[in-house]
C-alpha cells in the first residue's frame, strides 16, 4: 500500500517558489509541485490567471480573518479543499465570480 505514496516521482513533491505581485508588492509562495498543479487548476476552474486567483483568495481571507497567516499552508488547504469538494460546489463559486465581473461598477478614472 505504501509503494502507491514512496513510489510518486520525486518532481511532484519538490519544493517551488513562485513570485508574484500582490497589490503591487512583490511576494513569494513557496509549495509543492503538485501543489502548484492544483493552485492552477482552481485558478482556470474560475476563470483566472493564477496571480489572480492568489490575490483574490489572500483578499477574501484578509476580510474574514484579518490576517493572513502562513499563505503557503493556506494553500494546500485550499487544494486539499478543492479536491474533495463536489463538482457542483465548485461551479457555483465560479458563477458567483462572474457575477461580480458583471455587476461590478467600472474603475474610476485616475485623477490627472
Amino acid at each position: 500500500m505504501c509503494q502507491i505514496f514512496a513510489g510518486q516521482p520525486r518532481g511532484s513533491y519538490r519544493q517551488v517558489t513562485r513570485s508574484f505581485r500582490l497589490h503591487g508588492h512583490s511576494t513569494s509562495v513557496r509549495l509543492e509541485a503538485k501543489f502548484w498543479e492544483i493552485v492552477e487548476e482552481i485558478a482556470t476552474a474560475q476563470d483566472m490567471t493564477t496571480a489572480q486567483f492568489l490575490a483574490r483568495i489572500h483578499d477574501e481571507v484578509e476580510e474574514t480573518h484579518g490576517k493572513v497567516e502562513n499563505f503557503a499552508s493556506l494553500l494546500r488547504c485550499a487544494c486539499l479543499l478543492y479536491l474533495r469538494s463536489p463538482p457542483h460546489a465548485m461551479e457555483a463559486a465560479r458563477r458567483e465570480v462572474l457575477a461580480e465581473r458583471t455587476t461590478a461598477p467600472p474603475p474610476s478614472p485616475a485623477a490627472g
